[in-house]
């Protein structure tokens, strides 16, 4: 992914009975609860924080970067 693209991110699994640095990523994400939904700019830390998860979420791009 291109640093700066704008992404929604999605919470479609849980974090229970995982590592708890699974559920604090999620947190640090401001994700937590299934269906949670944010907005991120990918940047290095972001996408270390994405690829860590990533069985728990789904990553999609953002309907305004898709218009710049």
């Amino acid at each position: 992914m291109k640093e700066g693209l704008k992404v929604k991110v999605r919470q479609i699994r849980s974090a229970a009975g995982r590592m708890k640095q699974v559920g604090a990523t999620l947190s640090a994400l401001g994700l937590g609860r299934i269906g949670r939904e944010r907005e991120h700019v990918i940047n290095a830390p972001i996408w270390g924080m994405l690829r860590r998860v990533r069985h728990l979420i789904r990553v999609t791009e953002s309907q305004s970067a898709a218009e710049n």
